[in-house]
C-alpha cells in the first residue's frame, strides 16, 4: 500500500486535502517590471496563491497569468531576451487565461496603433499614451456589474485608450469615447491599475476566470478596508 504525505489546501472550500506532491493551480506575475508584488498582494489577501514568473519552467501548473504595467517597448524586448513570449503563447493555446494591465494591455492587442504588435491574443485596437504624459494621469471609479455591484476605483497611469475591439470581444467598461476594459473567453485587459488601490474585485474576477475560487465579498469586500498604499511592502518582507 502507497501512503502518501497529505497538506492542507487553505484556498479550497473546506480546505480539503491534497496529495504533497501535487501543487494547487497557480496565477503567475510576469516578473520583469512593474506592480509585480502588488499584485501578488491582491492574489494573497483572496487565498489565491500567486508566483513570481521570469523564466519558461515558471510556467509550470500556471492556471493564469498577470502581465503587470510598466513599459510596453521595454517588457517586450525582456520578453524575448528572457525568452518567455514563445512560453506564454504556447501555454496560453494549452488553456492558461491571462491579464494584462496597462503595458500588459498593449502586449496583449492584437493591433498596436503606430507600431507592430507583440503577442496579439486578444482581438482590440490599443493606443499607448492616449492621455499624454505621466502628469496626466488621474483617478476615477465606475460601476462594473461583471466584475462587482460596489463602484470600483480606476487609477490610470500614461494610460493607454482601446480604441477598437473585434470577434469575440466582450466590452466590460466604456468610458466616453474609449474602451477601458475588455474580455475574451481566455483573456482580460484593463488600461487602468486595480493593483494600485485596495480594490480586489478586478482580482477576484480573474481568477474565478481561471477556474479558481477565491474568497467571496462576505470574505474579503470588492475594497479590501485592511489595505493601504504600502501593503506590498509587507508581502515583500515575507519573501525575502
Amino acid at each position: 500500500m502507497v501512503v502518501l504525505n497529505m497538506v492542507r489546501d487553505n484556498n479550497e472550500p473546506g480546505g480539503f486535502l491534497l496529495p504533497k506532491h501535487v501543487s494547487p493551480p497557480t496565477i503567475g506575475v510576469l516578473d520583469l517590471q512593474g506592480g509585480v508584488l502588488e499584485h501578488l498582494d491582491h492574489l494573497q489577501r483572496l487565498g489565491i496563491n500567486g508566483t513570481r514568473v521570469k523564466e519558461p519552467p515558471d510556467f509550470t501548473n500556471l492556471a493564469g497569468l498577470i502581465i503587470p504595467g510598466g513599459e510596453s517597448t521595454c517588457l517586450s524586448r525582456l520578453l524575448y531576451l528572457y525568452g518567455i513570449a514563445e512560453t506564454i503563447i504556447r501555454e496560453f493555446r494549452r488553456g492558461m487565461k491571462i491579464w494584462g494591465t496597462c503595458a500588459g494591455a498593449i502586449l496583449l492587442a492584437r493591433s498596436v496603433v503606430g507600431e507592430s504588435p507583440y503577442l496579439s491574443l486578444i482581438d482590440i485596437e490599443i493606443e499607448r499614451n492616449s492621455f499624454g504624459s505621466q502628469l496626466e494621469s488621474f483617478t476615477s471609479e465606475a460601476v462594473i456589474l461583471q466584475v462587482s455591484s460596489q463602484p470600483v476605483p480606476l487609477t490610470f497611469i500614461r494610460a493607454p485608450k482601446i480604441t477598437k475591439s473585434g470577434k469575440g470581444v466582450e466590452i466590460i467598461l466604456r468610458i466616453d469615447d474609449y474602451i477601458a476594459a475588455a474580455e475574451s473567453p481566455d483573456v482580460l485587459v484593463t488600461v487602468f491599475h486595480p493593483e494600485l488601490t485596495g480594490c480586489v474585485a478586478f482580482h477576484r474576477y480573474f481568477a474565478r476566470k481561471c477556474g479558481l475560487e477565491p474568497l467571496d465579498d462576505t470574505k474579503v469586500p470588492a475594497v479590501d478596508p485592511t489595505w493601504d498604499n504600502k501593503s506590498w511592502t509587507r508581502f515583500e518582507r515575507k519573501n525575502k
